[in-house]
């Protein structure tokens, strides 16, 4: 399946009861509360009933109303994200295998994956109940990492941005050679590295020096941060690549790998860490009346 399929909302959309959604707050955001109200006064107003996470009942305080994933994944038809790229990246994670439309609704500052902006929910709402939106399916990525005994069971993570390797507490530069498909790629020299996909080209790999990628694009992008030479340029590869990270095993200090941003796993030398293109896919809520290059002008000030 294309990762950018644009497929019609009513394909998700169940037509024999009505349509509910699954609501995920991000609690720490000042507004959170007044714009859960909102949301909900929205959605109920257009006959689409919600299901709300532990953290929006808690805000709500109607914590016995609090639902967990899997509830939320199994029942719901589409899942509806409050917050900013972060809170969208964590909604990602829990909920990327239930393959369930996501919109997310900006609160938080670039929003460069959210669907609509608090304003905009009474467009999203009438697109729901109406089953006039698409979904974008956007590409992730699988890392297996091995640790120095490489006859031990991979640990496997997922990505909707990206994947990156960095220096812990030291201040030595990262050595990691990189590989695609076994072929030696390049000795890196570097503060680290990512490997992205088409929809974290906006995040980590472009404050790092890397492209903008459409998200049409079927590719993955490798980006050093801030490398020793200056010869040294992002790459970008076919998203059938196999992408191999094999930090120096004369190192003398652990790097540090995260998927997302998230959890942070130690990774000794004489590792390696094995980047593809994951089978899942995130199906993002697309506004038929909004552009993804109209976001990038608005976002990046052109």
């Amino acid at each position: 399946m294309s990762n950018t399929s644009l497929t019609c909302a009513k394909s998700f959309k169940v037509s024999h009861h009505l349509m509910r959604a699954a609501i995920i707050t991000n609690p720490n955001k000042s507004s959170a509360t007044r714009t859960l109200d909102e949301v909900l006064a929205c959605l109920s107003s257009h006959g689409i009933e919600a299901a709300l996470d532990h953290d929006s009942a808690k805000l709500r305080k109607t914590p016995s109303e609090g639902n967990d994933d899997e509830k939320l994944g199994q029942s719901c038809d589409v899942i509806i994200v409050l917050g900013g790229d972060g809170t969208m990246l964590n909604a990602t994670s829990r909920f990327a295998h239930f393959d369930k439309p996501v919109a997310g609704i900006n609160t938080g500052t670039l929003g460069f994956l959210t669907t609509c902006t608090v304003d905009e929910v009474s467009e999203l709402a009438t697109a729901l109940d109406e089953g006039t939106f698409g979904t974008i399916r956007r590409m992730m990525l699988r890392a297996e990492i091995y640790q120095n005994d490489l006859s031990s069971s991979p640990t496997s993570y997922r990505a909707l941005n990206e994947i990156t390797l960095t220096r812990g507490t030291t201040a030595r530069l990262v050595e990691v050679d990189v590989f695609i498909d076994g072929d030696p790629l390049n000795h890196y020299r570097a503060d680290g590295f990512i490997v992205t996909t088409p929809t974290g080209s906006t995040a980590y790999s472009l404050s790092a020096g890397g492209p903008l990628i459409a998200p049409s694009a079927k590719v993955i992008g490798l980006t050093p941060i801030c490398p020793h030479s200056l010869s040294n340029r992002s790459l970008v590869v076919s998203d059938n690549s196999t992408v191999t990270l094999k930090p120096c095993v004369k190192a003398e200090h652990e790097l540090l790998f995260s998927a997302d941003g998230g959890e942070v796993v130690p990774i000794s030398p004489g590792g390696k860490i094995i980047v593809t293109r994951a089978k899942t896919e995130l199906p993002l809520i697309h506004l038929k009346s909004h552009s993804y290059f109209e976001k990038l002008r608005q976002k990046l000030h052109w």
